[in-house]
Formats: C-alpha cells, structure tokens, sequence
C-alpha cells in the first residue's frame, strides 16, 4: 500500500529517504488520478523494501505542490537523495512508471 504523506512525514518519509520514492501528486475530485490509483498501489507491492511509494493530496499540501513546480495532476515525481530526479504528468501506463524506477535502482 502506498504511504499517505502530509505535512508532519513529507521531511521524514520523501527528503530523507535512503532509498527511492515516488510520490504521486493527485487529488480526490480528479479521474485521471483515480485511473491511477491502482497502478501506484500495484507499484508499491512490486517495489516493496526497494523504492518508496507515496501519494501526495495536492489539495491538502498545495505548498509542497508549488514547490516541485506541480501544475497539473496527476504528476509523478521520482526523488533519490532528497532530490527530484525524474517526473511524468498525465495517467500513464504502469510500464512508464515501472521503466522510471528501474532506471533509478539500476543507475
């Protein structure tokens, strides 16, 4: 199951991480987040003890929204080391996704 971030665990759980995360950024009222919704959750079984999977509500964190630059939802953002290093906007494929940390975990 994807870890649920808000305002007291984003530090701790996305910037602090010693392993990958990929946060989704989305909100309840949008479809194209609920498409992917079961994607994010397939990913966090998959990737469990490599990568972390979050999601991110931007309408109850639209600071941190703001602060990655997230204009439109969903967006995607994968960080390693505290640092965004690769992001997707729209309701991708799980492939896409996959394909993102793969290249993290095997750079």
């Amino acid at each position: 199951m994807a870890i649920i971030i808000s305002a007291t665990n984003f530090e701790k759980e996305v910037m602090q991480s010693k392993i990958p995360v990929l946060v989704d950024f989305w909100a309840e009222w949008c479809g194209p987040c609920r498409m992917l919704t079961p994607v994010i959750d397939e990913l966090a079984r998959d990737y469990e003890g490599k990568v972390k999977i979050c999601k991110l509500n931007v309408d109850e964190l639209s600071d941190v929204a703001s602060r990655f630059g997230v204009m439109s939802i969903p967006t995607v953002i994968v960080f390693k080391e505290g640092k965004a290093v690769n992001q997707v906007v729209g309701a991708v494929p799980k492939e896409k996704l996959a394909g993102m940390i793969d290249d993290l975990l095997t750079a």
